[in-house]
């Protein structure tokens, strides 16, 4: 496993003892407390002694996520073969300053990436409680599944695992979001959707009144130049709804939509569907068309 993992916004870095202070404050928040249990950490030597067990045990692997530009520690990921689970699981946890920002999904989906990508693993756990919605939904957006509920030290657990097709379908459309992002300083990476859909892939904008066909350069060029010469600002578009139905190497996935910014100064706000279709060629998957209808 890395030692590092540079996504846009965040870096996860192995945990150490320098990050005592941090994981002081963390695992004395309300929300690990409630979620995972009070484990005693009273003082920064407390922290000391935590992370030395940690880092000492070859089954617990803990990265420290960072805000990139800031350096500032706001979450951890966690990856631990337990004894009552046949796999390695993966967890989080963040400061609840640092929710709802998208950061422990951008954190989990690098991770659970390299994972499948470089080292080749195909069974992946996770478990929390009934009680933790944000954690259940967060393994939901990664294409995880509920498993089992099992009963240990008096407190049910609820096991999900990886559906390794799903999360990389989920992945690609995230990613095909994001290519038109510049909201919060962001630059569209162009050259990203070149690798996440085939040179021959279709886009289709369908309104009342006529279909717009595209190729991907001739989509691509004008977007480019919107983004770019302050026509378009401060625009997110970010997928809402999401159902994936996926058979042997073909997929098809709906996604309900938002969207919103500012073309020339003036602020607007939207929603629609867009229906991607992917397929798995050369042992990975891509996007071979899309079609988007706004509302």
């Amino acid at each position: 496993m890395k030692e590092n993992y540079i996504t846009q916004r965040l870096i996860l870095s192995r945990l150490g003892l320098p990050d005592a202070d941090f994981i002081f404050e963390l695992l004395n928040s309300p929300e690990w407390i409630e979620f995972i249990g009070d484990r005693g950490i009273t003082s920064r030597a407390a922290a000391e002694e935590y992370i030395k067990k940690i880092t000492n045990d070859p089954a617990c692997n803990f990265w420290v996520v960072k805000i990139k530009d800031l350096e500032t520690p706001i979450g951890i990921i966690t990856f631990i073969k337990r004894d009552y689970l046949d796999d390695y699981d993966i967890g989080f946890a963040f400061l609840n300053k640092y929710s709802k920002k998208g950061y422990a999904m951008e954190a989990s989906a690098a991770f659970l990436m390299d994972q499948i990508k470089i080292d080749g693993r195909s069974n992946i756990l996770a478990i929390t409680t009934k009680a933790n919605s944000d954690s259940i939904q967060l393994l939901e957006k990664l294409g995880m599944q509920f498993s089992k509920e099992l009963d240990r030290e008096n407190s049910s657990l609820l096991v999900y695992s990886l559906m390794v097709d799903k999360f990389l379908l989920n992945e690609l459309t995230r990613q095909f979001f994001d290519v038109f992002t510049n909201a919060n300083q962001r630059e569209p990476d162009w050259e990203r959707i070149y690798n996440i859909c085939l040179p021959e892939t279709l886009i289709i904008r369908k309104s009342n009144v006529s279909s717009d066909i595209y190729n991907l350069s001739s989509f691509i060029e004008p977007r480019k130049t919107m983004l770019s010469d302050g026509t378009l600002t401060g625009f997110e578009e970010r997928e809402t709804f999401a159902e994936t139905k996926i058979i042997g190497n073909i997929a098809q996935r709906h996604s309900g939509y938002q969207k919103e910014g500012y073309i020339n100064g003036v602020y607007f706000k939207g929603k629609g569907n867009k229906f991607f279709q992917f397929i798995r060629t050369e042992g990975c998957w891509k996007i071979n068309s899309v079609i988007w209808e706004d509302e």
